[in-house]
């Protein structure tokens, strides 16, 4: 077997190898056909949505976009006309988009709502030309606002919060805009001569069914890949960045009781708040203290099958802002850095029930989060810098330590579109006071490299790591993680490659590494058709079939662990409903005791092996329709049983105004006896209201019966100025299992939150 593993290993490096030595230095690459001329205005703008000042009239159109959905060979049957100027303070886009007033989406009147719910204007910026990290803004054509920030060349997060302002004028078959991004919202360098920065607009029109973009981006790509945009060029020199200090302070008042501890109730006001700082005009500073997320949603919950640690994504707005520099380091189950790790923990916590016992359970705890830095941004073109530093308190009721948390980071841009980047993460616990924690758990260091491969097509993407850990009394060998991804993807074509290496002592307490004495391996191959025939055309946009593995063996002995190999094939139809179905066959060996349905029952005994085969399949119905569903499922073979799960959720869109859904999730596990078998329900109803382009409202419950627990939580939510904020959130928490005939709270909090942005 681990003959069988090096060899497996050495054709895929050969394999990863060759685009690499391929990967050469490329020219400059303005596309001539798709330049873009700004110049300073000669008169001031007002924001109203008219376009009527002399500087529209005179501003070269960027016009006569490109499909990339339903086809990408034909230009966009809906019109658009973009025209761009700019003062000492603003960049303005000026839009007029063609569309009938009577076929307007929209999913609410929320602000950042999510990509493909409603009609949208789109505008991506570059301004340090590599391809890879942008801004993005899009509007709506009832004035409804997205911002976010782009990474890794086309992965899209809409967490960032900025200032920016944009009026629309609605007519029978077109809506006008006129946007304004304040210079201090982005990031970019003056420079000597004729500046200029990548760009690009979009267009998504959800009841004609069309996506277009300015710059052509082939079908296979989303229309938010930076490796496709045009130039913008700015014949006069935008304005020199000035200083640019932004102030946000916050006041929170609180009441929350846990009952399961049988605590008294707590009340509190609290303060705290946040500070950016701009050091140079790449280059922001962003400082918090006694920061506080009682206006986070709370996490969507799912049902736990598995022997290891499930991932949660972050919520925290703190963050979010540049995670792609922190949070992308290694693969998904070998990260060096989980920002969750800071600020949250699990211990075990204890309370005295009527009887008097004492009585302990695991639960998640938050963790006091004293002050934060965080240095991120660009150098230069070339190069990006992150520097990170947090401090915790300590938590005396589970006995957790106060600790320091500090993160760097540096990325080269090489070639084309690629980047070589260092990473070096370090948590140091304390003892009482400031004293250094000792023994085995008081520090944990984790150093690493990595290779981003980006082609200039982006048919080419890859990403190659090692990484090592340091910790006190640590084994000297086997402390490091390494791995090597390598994908190609074209119109047709999806093949990726890789292989992975987990050492049995690598340690990364501020990371996510759910598994450690392992190498794996994921493979994956997909082939794509387009119908070429008009009767399947109009219903088929494009269907296939593919196969993906997961190959899993333990260290030392190379002795393999898990496998699963499933194949499948998949649609999308033009209305934009996807399917796809397959059958799945897996093996699992048990290295210890494993209670299949996490009930703490009795467990399948270790050193056995299991061989599986499921059924599954999926189809999800047209989204662009008011009232849309999903439907999941899986049944097969499970361990030494049997077991069946149904996933979905109903949506009703009433629009404007916001939505109405359910999701569900229903497994049911079947074992021989003396083994326990167990039925799950997962319920979450939620509602999604906006009142107003500033007022919003949500309420999400989740049942859960597997975690025996009722979750509700509700936000109410009024914007009364650009990223200023007031929140009234309350959560709830019950037992499930005696939730209808003698309800008992678990614990309960109610939470007033103010944020105020203030520009210095």
């Amino acid at each position: 077997m681990p003959h069988f593993y090096r060899k497996a290993m050495l054709v895929i490096c050969l394999l990863m190898a060759r685009p690499l030595l391929a990967q050469l230095p490329e020219p400059a690459d303005p596309d001539a056909t798709h330049n873009l001329h700004i110049t300073r205005t000669k008169a001031p703008i007002k924001l109203d949505g008219l376009l009527d000042e002399p500087d529209w009239q005179s501003a070269p159109v960027a016009g006569q976009f490109f499909q990339n959905f339903p086809f990408d060979s034909s230009f966009a049957k809906l019109p658009t006309d973009v025209r761009v100027t700019f003062d000492a303070n603003f960049l303005y886009i000026g839009v007029v988009v063609g569309q009938p007033r009577s076929t307007y989406i929209t999913r609410s009147l929320k602000r950042d709502f999510e990509g493909g719910t409603s009609d949208v204007f789109i505008i991506n910026i570059d301004p340090f030309k590599d391809k890879l990290n942008g801004f993005h803004f899009a509007l709506s054509p009832f004035g409804v606002q997205r911002e976010g920030l782009i990474a890794n060349g086309s992965e899209l997060s809409l967490d960032w919060d900025n200032k920016w302002y944009a009026e629309v004028k609605n007519y029978d078959d077109r809506w006008v805009a006129e946007i304004a991004i304040p210079f201090k919202t982005l990031r970019y360098r003056q420079v000597d001569g004729q500046n200029t920065w990548r760009i690009n607009f979009g267009r998504n029109s959800l009841k004609q069914n069309e996506t277009s973009t300015w710059y052509p981006v082939p079908r296979q790509f989303r229309p938010n890949n930076m490796a496709f945009t045009g130039l913008l060029v700015w014949d006069d020199a935008p304005p020199k960045p000035g200083p640019n200090i932004s102030l946000i302070p916050y006041l929170s008042a609180r009441t929350n009781r846990d009952f399961e501890l049988g605590t008294p109730m707590d009340k509190g006001i609290q303060v705290g708040g946040d500070a950016k700082i701009a050091i140079t005009p790449s280059l922001n500073l962003d400082l918090t203290v006694n920061p506080d997320f009682s206006q986070v949603e709370v996490d969507r919950q799912v049902t736990n099958l598995s022997r290891f640690e499930l991932f949660f994504p972050e919520r925290r707005q703190f963050f979010l802002e540049n995670n792609d520099l922190f949070g992308t380091f290694g693969f998904d189950n070998s990260r060096p850095f989980f920002s969750r790790r800071i600020g949250i923990a699990r211990g075990t916590l204890r309370r005295v029930n009527t009887d008097g016992d004492t009585l302990s359970y695991s639960s998640a705890v938050n963790v006091p989060i004293q002050f934060g830095a965080r240095l991120s941004g660009k150098l230069d073109k070339n190069w990006r810098i992150g520097l990170l530093n947090m401090q915790t308190a300590r938590v005396s009721r589970i006995d957790l330590p106060a600790a320091n948390y500090s993160v760097g980071v540096l990325q080269r841009k090489v070639f084309s579109r690629s980047t070589i980047g260092a990473v070096f993460v370090n948590k140091q616990n304390f003892q009482t006071g400031d004293q250094p924690g000792t023994g085995p758990a008081a520090f944990n260091r984790v150093a690493g490299l990595e290779y981003n491969l980006y082609s200039k097509d982006n048919k080419w993407e890859g990403e190659f790591y090692y990484h090592r850990s340091f910790s006190p009394q640590e084994l000297t060998t086997d402390a490091q993680t390494g791995g090597a991804h390598l994908m190609y993807t074209d119109r047709r074509w999806e093949i990726a490659v890789n292989g992975q290496y987990i050492g049995r002592h690598y340690r990364a307490d501020v990371g996510y590494v759910p598994r450690r004495g392992v190498v794996n391996s994921y493979p994956k191959i997909q082939y794509k058709i387009y119908p070429k025939n008009p009767a399947v055309s109009r219903v088929v946009n494009v269907w296939g079939f593919g196969s993906e593995h997961e190959l899993s063996a333990n260290l030392p002995a190379y002795q393999l662990t898990d496998r699963n190999s499933n194949v499948y094939l998949f649609s999308s139809f033009l209305s934009q409903a996807e399917a796809y179905v397959g059958m799945s066959n897996s093996y699992t060996y048990l290295f210890f005791g494993f209670d299949p349905t996490n009930t703490d029952s009795k467990t399948l005994p270790e050193g056995t092996g299991y061989t599986n085969t499921t059924l599954f399949g999926a189809f999800q119905s047209n989204q662009r329709r008011n009232f849309s569903y999903s439907a999941e499922f899986t049944t097969g073979q499970y361990f030494n049983g049997r077991s069946s799960n149904v996933t979905g959720g109903f949506t009703y869109r009433y629009q404007p105004y916001g939505v109405f859904a359910i999701d569900y999730s229903y497994t049911a596990i079947v074992l021989p006896k003396p083994y326990a078998s167990a039925n799950f329900w997962l319920v979450g109803p939620r509602a999604e209201l906006s009142f107003s382009r500033s007022v919003f409202f949500s309420t999400f419950i989740q049942y859960n019966t597997q975690a025996n627990n009722i979750n509700v939580n509700s936000r109410l939510q009024w914007r009364f100025r650009p990223v200023s904020d007031l929140f009234l959130v309350y959560t709830d928490n019950y037992f499930s299992n005696q939730f209808i005939q003698n309800p008992l709270v678990k614990n309960r909090a109610l939470v007033l939150k103010m944020t105020y942005w203030l520009n210095v």
